[in-house]
């Protein structure tokens, strides 16, 4: 599908902020904000305001934000619709912007096909004995490879080699942190070099049928953000019955329970639907066609995945029958599963109960689910991929070499300028940060290791505004990030940009006035979210904003003058962040 005019303009122009070039080494990444590409519905005021508030919530860079007008069906699409109108657009975004080294999650906000169909790619063996040819868009979006080729190797029952071999007990040894640049083995080791490769993929929410609303969305999305490393004090609960659902996979729950145990994470086996009267559900683990949550007297922590085996999970149609896995959101829960299709009672296409051992090791939400899922095509992954209750965040700081100067918010830096990044990891003896990556508006530029500083030679780069972000990565194998972020200004060719927008509290239905002011540009582009909101060929201008093109919620505009090509000729003025809501 071509791209419209205005979104390569707003790619170019993003990448001309800080000098992007094609030389971006191939550098380690993964867990964070700076390493998700979220896709949005540009033509769903749901789709917007979902996307609005999880890009808050987690500082997703706006170079990271793909605004696609998609106006097809928001239940089911055919794979070749989907390859073409989705993936590919998604995929050549993500390689025109130069994130290909850095990208390991693909999430979509809301109002997109839950349900790919296959049924015209599906091999002449199947056809007659597949009854349900038709996979899931987040578990699709994770085997891009073979889907791209049009290679049914997304069928196989072992398709992802990212999840992890189990042991004796039935426990995987080992949880690693996800690369999109990774390749696996085909006994899931992690190779130097080739392997096949994946990207994680989830979706924030489900707005239509039997879904979410968006109210429940930004309320289960905010409560999973504050959750990250806490080490929520509650329960894992694995419940049984006698229903193949629970008896597919609940052999295994006792070494899940002695796993926990291992790592101080209380966890329980009981019987029955759902846990009775527990309010500290800290992870929910059950097998069963229909649940009344409420019912159940029991309340989910913030960070809990709470997962159910059954049939049509992630059927969002009102008829479907079967209770879906909004119900788990609706709770509270950070994030939960299901399949888009009648899958069977097959353990290899639900998560393993080793999905809350992966968790409880640190592992982001994402991480956990594929390392326990080995054909994840038909399962959809809903809720916020980067939740990590359990993990050990390292504090991060950088300063200003060789004196050690801390840097103020908004400083003015000119020149090269010398970073010493620093970190510690707290709660554990042992743990440690062996590396660090400094990001630039989103854009990674560069790795260096623990005593070691970064180079910035802010001359090559826009003056105005920019965003730097230090990320620590820690030495285990699950490599769990924490950042500092810093917003600063370059100062080297003399050039200034304001930018005001009134007002900063609008209703949907409202206008915002949008207004730039500089010296000698040629002229502005204003940006939100991804999209280009307009452009102007004078230094001094306006323009009128309809709220509704922004979406619901707290939303961030940017604005960069030019007076040349290149980053050099260019300036970044102060962002404004206004809120479209319709409270008073």
């Amino acid at each position: 599908m071509p791209q419209p005019s205005a979104f390569r303009f707003c790619v170019v122009f993003l990448c001309l902020l800080v000098g992007l070039t094609a030389g971006v080494p191939d550098l380690r990444a993964g867990g964070g904000p700076e390493n998700v590409f979220l896709v949005v519905n540009a033509s769903s005021p749901d789709s917007l305001a979902v996307a609005n508030a999880f890009a808050a919530l987690r500082g997703v860079p706006p170079i990271n934000v793909l605004m696609l007008p998609w106006q097809g069906s928001t239940e089911t699409v055919p794979i070749a619709t989907f390859r073409e109108e989705l993936l590919r657009p998604i995929l050549q975004a993500i390689d025109a912007r130069k994130l290909s080294p850095q990208i390991d999650y693909v999430v979509y906000s809301s109002d997109f096909p839950w349900q790919i169909d296959f049924t015209a790619e599906l091999p002449a063996a199947l056809v007659g004995k597949d009854k349900f040819p038709s996979g899931s868009l987040t578990g699709m979006t994770t085997l891009f490879a073979a889907v791209q080729q049009g290679s049914p190797a997304y069928l196989d029952p072992g398709s992802n080699l990212y999840w992890r071999p189990l042991d004796a007990d039935g426990v995987p040894t080992e949880t690693n942190g996800f690369r999109g640049w990774y390749g696996w083995g085909p006994h899931g080791e992690l190779l130097d070099a080739g392997g096949s490769r994946y990207l994680l993929s989830a979706m924030l929410g489900v707005t239509a049928g039997r879904g979410n609303t968006v109210p429940e969305i930004v309320r289960y999305l905010t409560s999973a953000a504050a959750a990250d490393g806490t080490r929520p004090s509650g329960t894992i609960y694995f419940v049984t019955n006698a229903d193949v659902r629970t008896t597919t996979r609940s052999g295994v729950f006792p070494a899940a329970v002695k796993a926990l145990e291992s790592l101080g994470v209380k966890s329980e086996v009981v019987s029955g639907k759902l846990p009775i009267g527990k309010r500290d559900v800290a992870g929910l683990m059950t097998g069963i066609a229909d649940f009344d949550w409420p019912a159940s007297g029991s309340t989910v922590v913030p960070g809990a995945i709470c997962e159910n085996l059954t049939s049509f999970g992630a059927i969002f149609t009102p008829a479907a029958g079967q209770t879906p896995l909004s119900e788990f959101l609706r709770a509270g829960a950070a994030g939960s599963s299901g399949t888009v299709i009648e899958p069977y009672a097959i353990q290899a296409k639900f998560p393993h109960a080793a999905i809350q051992v992966h968790y409880a090791r640190g592992a982001s939400l994402a991480e956990a689910f594929y390392q326990s899922v080995r054909s994840p095509y038909q399962l959809l992954v809903v809720g916020d991929p980067l939740c990590r209750p359990w993990a050990l965040i390292p504090l991060v700081e950088a300063v200003i070499a060789p004196d050690s100067r801390a840097i103020e918010p908004g400083e003015r830096l000119a020149g090269s300028v010398e970073l010493e990044p620093r970190a510690r990891v707290p709660g554990t003896a042992g743990a440690a940060v062996d590396r660090f990556e400094l990001f630039i508006d989103g854009i990674r530029f560069g790795q260096c290791s623990l005593g070691e500083r970064f180079t910035l030679d802010t001359t090559q780069m826009a003056d105005g505004h920019h965003e730097l972000r230090v990320v620590a990565i820690e030495s285990s194998p699950v490599e769990t990030q924490g950042r500092w972020i810093m917003p600063v200004s370059f100062d080297n060719h003399g050039r200034g940009l304001t930018l005001e927008a009134e007002p900063r509290r609008v209703k949907p239905s409202g206008t915002v006035r949008v207004s730039v002011k500089g010296d000698g540009l040629e002229g502005v582009v204003i940006f939100a979210m991804g999209r280009v909101l307009g452009r102007t060929t004078k230094a001094d201008a306006a323009i009128e904003v309809p709220a509704e093109l922004l979406g619901r919620g707290s939303v961030t505009i940017r604005a960069t003058g030019r007076t040349g090509l290149g980053a050099i000729n260019s300036v970044n003025a102060v962002p404004v962040t206004i809120d479209v809501t319709d409270a008073p």
